[in-house]
């Protein structure tokens, strides 16, 4: 029979009613981290926690396996990677979601297809990807199923074609049929195409700029291959035209 802590720990004190108890005792270590820590001590994580420390070893390992926390190479920890991932989809969300959601709720209700706001980030290892920062499906049940904050790749797919065609740097190891496709999506102003991510899946992408003119995002209609609409051009147009020098 396992022993019974002698004292409890935060996790046990502050229990999400109806929750998981590994995953409340995993957030009190993140929640450890205080302004000014640079980096924490087992020991220190244990006392601010008050957990065992068998118990803390086993869910840090598992943070640090999600990139939540990072070991370094003197035995302390520090948050990770993923916490900035997280706030930069925070901060971001929670300054455009009364903008962006609405024109893409229109865009939903009008082509019955999915839209998506999608910005340029830097994932794992500082590579580039494509971040889903917003997302309103389908209501028909054969769609794509990418969620809001979900990392995609950054050079397959409409949106990301459209984001490497309309940024102000150069798109390394493009080939010349590639250059030739983001030339002609500068100069119709968005990108259709079939295939490009995934051989059953087909999206129209526009780009969107901040007041300045620099590029902002892009939104993006995606939908089966089989379903795709040379119609739905316009309207995705028209939310890219609505956006732009608002975000």
């Amino acid at each position: 029979m396992p022993r019974k802590a002698r004292t409890e720990s935060l996790a046990d004190q502050h229990a999400a009613p109806g929750g998981a108890a590994a995953v409340d005792r995993a957030l009190t270590l993140l929640a450890a981290f205080r302004a000014g820590d640079n980096a924490l001590s087992l020991v220190e994580l244990v006392a601010r926690t008050q957990l065992y420390k068998s118990t803390a070893l086993r869910l840090l390992a598992s943070l640090e396996h999600a990139r939540l926390v990072q070991k370094q190479e003197d035995g302390r920890y520090t948050l990770g990677a993923e916490v900035a991932r997280l706030h930069g989809v925070y901060a971001a969300s929670f300054a455009l979601d009364r903008v962006v959601l609405p024109v893409l709720r229109q865009l939903a209700a009008t082509t019955q297809e999915s839209a998506a706001y999608h910005v340029r980030q830097q994932g794992p290892g500082a590579q580039w990807a494509r971040l889903c920062l917003y997302r309103v499906d389908s209501p028909h049940a054969v769609r794509d199923h990418v969620r809001a904050g979900d990392l995609l790749p950054h050079d397959r797919g409409a949106g990301a074609r459209v984001l490497l065609a309309c940024s102000d740097t150069p798109v390394p190891g493009a080939s010349a049929q590639e250059r030739l496709l983001y030339a002609a999506i500068r100069a119709q102003g968005y990108c259709a195409i079939i295939g490009d991510r995934t051989a059953e899946l087909a999206g129209i992408s526009a780009p969107v700029f901040h007041a300045d003119g620099s590029l902002a995002g892009a939104v993006t209609l995606t939908m089966p291959s089989q379903r795709y609409n040379e119609r739905w051009v316009k309207p995705v147009l028209e939310a890219s035209r609505n956006l732009s020098g608002l975000v």
